[in-house]
């Protein structure tokens, strides 16, 4: 009979076998606010990935996306991500609606976002606009 310490080991470890090794690569960083804003003061390219560990396309756009965070083009991108089903105020105030979404910023400015898409050169074309 399991304890309830090995239980929950168990479930934890599960839980982290869901999120792609290929995303913590990519250099992720779980958005705050201020660091979104700093990054957005810095006039940096940014790029933020609204997931969920449970979502087969965001698992799809995982090895994508780190991919192309390795290329030297791509350096300089901030790279944040939105928890789908964690960070509601988030999503209300960047008006995402939707698990999937990638949006790319030039500082201040939105310069495009996509949903859904499991495109290779559609995705490397929406980082494209950030820088």
């Amino acid at each position: 009979m399991l304890s309830r310490r090995h239980l929950l080991s168990i479930l934890a470890l599960s839980a982290a076998m869901l999120v792609p090794a290929q995303a913590f690569a990519a250099g992720k960083t779980p958005f705050s606010q201020k660091a979104f804003e700093a990054a957005q003061a810095a006039g940096r390219p940014i790029l933020i990935d609204v997931s969920a560990p449970w979502c087969p396309t965001c698992r799809a756009q995982a090895p994508i996306l780190s991919k192309l965070a390795a290329e030297p083009r791509f350096r300089n991108l901030a790279f944040f991500n939105v928890d789908f089903d964690s960070m509601k105020d988030v999503l209300r105030s960047l008006n995402v609606r939707s698990q999937s979404t990638l949006i790319v910023f030039r500082g201040r400015q939105e310069a495009g976002r996509s949903t859904g898409d499991t495109n290779p050169a559609s995705i490397e074309a929406l980082l494209a606009k950030a820088i």
